[in-house]
């Protein structure tokens, strides 16, 4: 599952309460206008005129307390609620979970693939194409495997697509012995995924030689693999005929072996598809055509996430109220 911020706003909660803030100016203005009837007649008043003129009394900081209004108006606002909201963008996974198993044997290191105007390796092509592939689905748990003469786990099944492009630029020849074991292979991508809760198990083989190592059979494999739920695609990655392979001592020569028949009983066996890929435009529209046909339907929501702001005004009204408790019992204290 996968969060991003979308939009962050602020508003309330209650926003029909603010109309009592009209109710601020009205008390004033009550407490501004003319009082009642005098209580004591007098029959003239014109010594009174000699006090000074009369003024009428104003509205607001003179007349009616201007702290007091303050207290109200924070005390108004809070009880609206007012809130910072914050909008996330919800992405649930898709609900697949995939296996790339890569072949390492030392074959790999023969350079017959085109890429960028120059031949490369099959491990090279290979690595450019899958990392394509994994930048595509991000919402998938994609695990890596390496193997030759034996399996090896480079990174477990996992979200985190950062860990994943690190760990496919440490897939090289020599990380095990070699050979070419195909079956293992499978065996082992299947184990990572029997336990797994998904909707969709996938295992996706991409290698350049016939099975030559391991204890087990590639198509037996497969229908085992089968059983537990788990499609498998093939991929024969390469060029027939006679080779070289660069070593430190000098070229070696390959006669290469591809066991179309083995690979197509594997995918026929697991409910996959088997493929070749002899250039690398090749090997991109078969993991293209993969990534379209290994899809499941992804869910999205936006959850809503408000943070109260009204306690700060709470505080501010209970600040108010004792400055003003203070000032009436000291500064502004009037003796009878």
């Amino acid at each position: 599952m996968m969060m991003n911020a979308s939009d962050q706003s602020f508003g309330f909660q209650h926003p029909w309460v603010l109309i009592l803030l009209a109710v601020i100016p009205f008390l004033g203005l009550l407490r501004g206008r003319a009082g009642g009837g005098p209580s004591v007649a007098f029959s003239s008043l014109h010594i009174l005129s000699r006090m000074g003129k009369q003024t009428r009394p104003r509205w607001g900081g003179f007349s009616f307390p201007v702290i007091l209004g303050l207290i109200l108006a924070l005390g108004i606002v809070a009880l609206a609620r007012p809130q910072h909201i914050r909008k996330y963008k919800v992405v649930k996974e898709s609900g697949v979970e995939l296996i790339v198993a890569i072949d390492v044997s030392r074959s790999m290191l023969v350079e017959d693939i085109p890429y960028n105007g120059q031949l490369v390796n099959r491990l090279t092509a290979a690595r450019a194409v899958i990392r394509n592939f994994l930048r595509r689905r991000p919402m998938d748990r994609i695990g890596l495997v390496a193997f030759a003469g034996r399996p090896y786990l480079v990174s477990p099944i996992t979200l985190d697509h950062d860990w994943l492009q690190d760990s496919l630029s440490r897939i090289t020849i020599g990380l095990v012995e070699d050979g070419t074991a195909i079956g293992s292979a499978i065996a082992a991508s299947a184990k990572r995924l029997d336990k797994r809760e998904a909707k969709s198990k996938v295992i996706v083989v991409l290698t350049d030689g016939a099975n030559n190592s391991g204890n087990l059979a590639p198509i037996t494999a497969a229908e085992l693999a089968s059983q537990l739920g788990i499609k498998i695609h093939t991929i024969a990655v390469g060029t027939p005929g006679r080779h070289t392979i660069p070593t430190s001592t000098g070229p070696l020569p390959l006669n290469q072996e591809f066991d179309l028949d083995t690979l197509r009983g594997i995918a026929k066996a697991a409910g996959g598809e088997s493929f070749m890929a002899e250039d690398i435009a090749n090997l991109e529209r078969i993991f293209d055509y993969i990534d379209a046909l290994e899809k499941t339907e992804r869910t999205a929501r936006v959850r809503v996430e408000p943070s109260d702001l009204f306690p700060p005004l709470v505080f501010g009204m209970i600040l108010l109220t004792l400055i003003r408790m203070t000032f009436r019992e000291t500064i502004l204290r009037r003796s009878p």
